[in-house]
């Protein structure tokens, strides 16, 4: 078995400005929640790998990983995989924008699946990855859309 999860959030913002707040990487303890650390390794081109390390768990623990993402601007599209992997024996997700009426969808997809002698399986994983994704959209959602107001011009005074 395999792990797969596909979550979205419409933003009520521009895509230029959802596209470059939720690809800058550096700034990502800013947008969400669980990340206390977003530490750029290298970026050429496109391409950024990256460690995250998040806020210690209800344990103590402090997880990290590296990971790398490529962005395609044109397409609207990032995919991204965990080259340390943890308990994964892969972690790919693929992030993309969709103009809409409303302002810009974003939908995260990831496909996983857990090592053998992880301390929980796929399904356990799918859970906690769309339960988190909920929180997480929604907390960028929100952000993003504050970040918009702040962009968005005074409204012409009549004489």
């Amino acid at each position: 078995m395999t792990g797969h999860t596909q979550n979205e959030i419409t933003i009520a913002a521009p895509v230029d400005l959802v596209w470059d707040m939720t690809n800058d990487v550096a700034n990502w303890p800013r947008l969400f929640s669980e990340y206390a650390r977003a530490d750029i390794i290298s970026q050429e081109g496109n391409k950024v790998t990256f460690r995250l390390t998040m806020h210690p768990d209800e344990n103590g623990t402090v997880w990290s990983w590296v990971s790398e993402r490529e962005t395609d601007r044109d397409r609207l599209c990032v995919t991204a995989r965990r080259i340390e992997t943890g308990p994964f024996a892969h972690m790919d997700i693929r992030w993309e924008y969709e103009e809409v009426p409303d302002g810009t969808r974003m939908i995260w997809t990831q496909d996983f699946a857990m090592k053998p002698d992880a301390p929980v399986d796929d399904a356990w994983m799918t859970d906690n990855i769309n339960k988190n994704s909920k929180v997480q959209l929604a907390l960028i959602r929100d952000r993003i859309e504050k970040a918009a107001a702040g962009h968005r011009p005074a409204p012409a005074l009549a004489d």
